[in-house]
């Protein structure tokens, strides 16, 4: 394979696991719904930063070391879970609140940050909800060999696929962001901001529950 026909082939292949619905699809979804553009744009910048550093580390040889260490999987396997049943049951407590207005200060704080400001803290809750699934790093470590030609700088190459798999992510959280623009009224009714906050809570406890259970394949 020379190196046009991968990137084309990779391309393919990670344009539609891009648009796959799954666990960054709906936190940036729902960051978009209730908080707005700008918050939300941020949250996809985490997931693709993310995106980049797992692509580097198994272009380094650390996302193999993942795959074959047992203790390493469990480690990030169970903190990974730790943190989505953490930011699942913020949301639906928040959800929850007889009125959004009434909503805890300490609470608001943990599940809508920086509501009016740069929104580095849903970027950063974005960033591990990529970093801390370990299933991301398998997957890079069992997906990106198969692209790479023969005789090609290994890291380069590696870090080139990621960076075109990252840019498709975003391309696709800004697609997903400005389609709930029509809906902005609606979306600043605060029964429906709860919905959606009790809607993405519960996915992310799912999510959550089924990393702690899951086994190795």
């Amino acid at each position: 394979m020379d190196p046009v026909s991968a990137i084309v082939a990779f391309s393919v292949a990670a344009g539609l696991l891009t648009i796959t619905p799954g666990l960054d699809t709906a936190l940036v979804l729902r960051t978009a719904t209730v908080e707005g553009a700008r918050q939300a744009m941020a949250a996809g910048s985490g997931v693709v930063a993310g995106v980049l550093a797992w692509g580097l580390l198994a272009s380094l040889g650390l996302g193999a070391l993942l795959a074959l260490s047992e203790i390493g999987y469990r480690i990030l396997q169970y903190a990974g879970a730790a943190y989505l049943l953490w930011l699942g049951s913020r949301m639906i407590w928040a959800a929850l609140r007889p009125h959004a207005g009434a909503i805890e200060k300490p609470v608001a704080d943990l599940v809508r940050p920086e509501r009016n400001g740069t929104g580095f803290g849903w970027f950063w809750r974005g960033l591990m909800t990529n970093l801390l699934n370990p299933k991301v790093g398998v997957f890079y470590v069992s997906f990106l060999p198969q692209f790479i030609p023969a005789d090609i700088p290994v890291v380069a190459f590696s870090v080139g696929l990621a960076a075109i798999h990252a840019a498709m992510g975003l391309l696709w959280f800004a697609a997903i962001t400005l389609a709930t623009r029509p809906f902005a009224e609606l979306l600043k009714r605060p029964a429906f901001t709860r919905a959606i906050d009790g809607l993405t809570g519960s996915v992310l406890v799912a999510f959550g529950v089924r990393l702690a259970l899951e086994r190795r394949g």
